[in-house]
């Protein structure tokens, strides 16, 4: 799994599929309060980036990628 998931945090490590979306969807709706770890991230499918738009989820970590971070600072309206 390209998402560990901690007790309050989503660690998104490496590339993140579109397999990744539905346990994404569920862990968020348990953790309303959760926040995302993106700092070993380089890419996330655009599933998982609708899921994260459609359930705002703080972030802990921005991406040590920098075009990413661009990427999900711009689709999270930073």
């Amino acid at each position: 799994m390209a998402i560990a998931y901690k007790k309050n945090v989503a660690v998104f490590e490496a590339t993140v599929s579109v397999e990744e979306a539905e346990d994404l969807l569920q862990w968020l709706q348990k953790h309303p309060q959760g926040k995302a770890d993106f700092a070993t991230c380089t890419h996330v499918h655009a599933a998982v980036l609708q899921v994260l738009m459609a359930a705002p989820i703080a972030v802990a970590i921005w991406p040590h990628d920098d075009n990413l971070k661009t990427w999900l600072s711009a689709a999270f309206g930073i």
